[in-house]
């Protein structure tokens, strides 16, 4: 399967003046797949896994330099380090932190070298390092499967390119259109973790992926036993099942439990944030550029990293959903916000973790919201999701009228096309509303 960092990647082992890199995402998105791929493209390929042989750490123990750990890995992998023609791969590097203090100097003293590690948890432990080599690791992102990604996997790239070439003044063709609703239906039962779109292409069977999910959802949760030394992984587990139940309104800690302690809560949350399993979208008054000068911290809404994995925690009716109308499965809920956040994030540039924000006014006798306002070049632009009628769009209407801009977009299972100022851009066409910026 293709997936987006490909290309970021390449880009990376082409850079005359690279750094050390570091792969980071939650678990299962698909890090350690994606560099094994690009490990084809070298004449030779290292790879080092830290939880599953612990005792390579060791080598670590007597030294940084990497020279004494070329030596070493030379022998113990029996494959030439060569640089220019070898990719080192340390996999499941918060397993051994001095492996990872290692990057620093493998960019200082054996640039040429290509160097790769990657791992679940890393913001953990990055934050026990005491240097972490600032301008000598840089760092990809990575995040589930875009539906473009589900929908290549499928051989739909051609459709794809239709879409990029089609607007609100020349919508896509409806037999099109009605094709990519029903592979975003799809999508949205299986969610874009490679395990589970994996099973889905060699099996279709939808029962087999709910099945895939259970056992994510069940690694996760054992996951939470590494964090209990900041807070008991019983309430990491309430806190992540409860994202699901509050997707699409403020996040609120009373929400989790009304009798715990607040403080705990936004400590879970924020471990949860830290592994990647969860996003905030932060409010902003959005009265300029940049979105995140205008942002209140403390209100925020939350999302879960896969809608897969959002839509088996709310209990998913597979039989249900699979003989719902197109447009009503597609807008059900807060499946279509969840679908757009996480596309956003998704699109935006690997190279740093992006923000997302959102727009709430409250004034007595005059409530409104815009599920996302997003910067393109040099505008802010309001992105509503699976809104009404024309006539019924007054968040965003209010948002334009008050903020003087020029365009809004409205998110949806419609076509292509525009109401005055409103662009609607379907729910699998998201890519296109990052800024290139």
């Amino acid at each position: 399967m293709k997936r987006r960092i490909d290309g970021y990647l390449q880009e990376w082992r082409r850079a005359p003046r690279r750094r050390s890199l570091l792969v980071r995402g939650a678990r299962q998105v698909g890090k350690t797949y994606s560099v094994r791929e690009l490990g084809k493209t070298f004449e030779h390929y290292i790879e080092v896994n830290f939880e599953e042989t612990p005792s390579v750490g060791t080598i670590f123990n007597q030294s940084l330099s990497p020279k004494p750990i070329v030596e070493w890995l030379t022998a113990y992998a029996a494959t030439p380090i060569v640089p220019g023609e070898t990719l080192l791969f340390f996999d499941e590097v918060q397993a051994c932190s001095k492996a990872l203090s290692s990057l620093r100097f493998f960019h200082e003293k054996m640039p040429e070298l290509h160097v790769v590690a990657a791992g679940s948890l890393l913001e953990f432990a990055l934050a026990q390092i005491p240097s972490q080599g600032v301008g000598r690791i840089e760092s990809l992102f990575m995040y589930p499967m875009t539906f473009s990604e589900f929908a290549e996997a499928q051989d739909l790239g051609g459709l794809l390119e239709f879409v990029d070439r089609a607007g609100p003044d020349a919508p896509l063709d409806p037999a099109f259109h009605g094709r990519l609703l029903d592979r975003m239906r799809m999508y949205q039962l299986t969610g874009g973790l490679p395990a589970v779109v994996q099973t889905y292409l060699d099996t279709g069977d939808l029962n087999a992926c709910m099945d895939v999910l259970d056992d994510l959802i069940t690694t996760f949760e054992d996951d939470f036993n590494k964090y209990r030394a900041r807070v008991p992984a019983s309430r990491l587990t309430e806190v992540f099942r409860s994202i699901p139940h509050q997707t699409g309104g403020k996040f609120t800690y009373a929400g989790v439990d009304s009798a715990a302690q607040g403080r705990e809560i936004k400590v879970a949350l924020e471990l949860l944030i830290k592994a990647g399993l969860v996003h905030k979208v932060t409010h902003t008054a959005a009265r300029g550029l940049p979105l995140g000068a205008d942002a209140k911290p403390r209100r925020f809404k939350a999302l879960l990293f896969d809608v897969g994995i959002y839509q088996r925690l709310l209990g998913l009716d597979v039989p249900a959903h699979v003989v719902a109308d197109d447009m009503e499965f597609v807008n059900k809920g807060h499946l279509a916000e969840l679908v757009a956040g996480l596309e956003l994030l998704a699109h935006a540039k690997p190279r740093r973790r992006p923000a997302l924000h959102y727009w709430h006014r409250e004034k007595r006798g005059s409530s409104a919201e815009v599920d996302y306002v997003i910067r393109q070049g040099d505008q802010v632009v309001p992105v509503e999701v699976k809104a009404g009628s024309a006539g019924r769009m007054r968040s965003m209407h209010m948002f334009l009228e008050e903020r003087n801009l020029p365009r809004g977009i409205r998110v949806c299972a419609e076509n292509f096309s525009r109401y005055g100022r409103i662009e609607v851009c379907p729910l699998y066409a998201l890519r296109r509303l990052r800024s290139p910026a």
